[in-house]
């Protein structure tokens, strides 16, 4: 049990470090690093509601 508590940070740290190295080889780069990042496009979320019409 001791060993399992000294080791497995270890091989946690190893798999976090490995996924990282494998997202950076399968994501897309960006183009220009320099160039400013784009806006998000507003989505539903994002958008202030539509009010209902008033009066009858």
């Amino acid at each position: 049990m001791a060993v399992l508590a000294v080791l497995l940070p270890f091989v946690l740290l190893g798999m976090v470090l490995a996924l990282g190295r494998y997202e950076e080889k399968v994501l897309p780069a960006d183009r220009d690093p320099d160039a400013a990042p784009a806006a998000p496009r507003p989505t539903a979320r994002h958008r202030r509601p539509r009010r209902a019409p008033l009066g009858s």
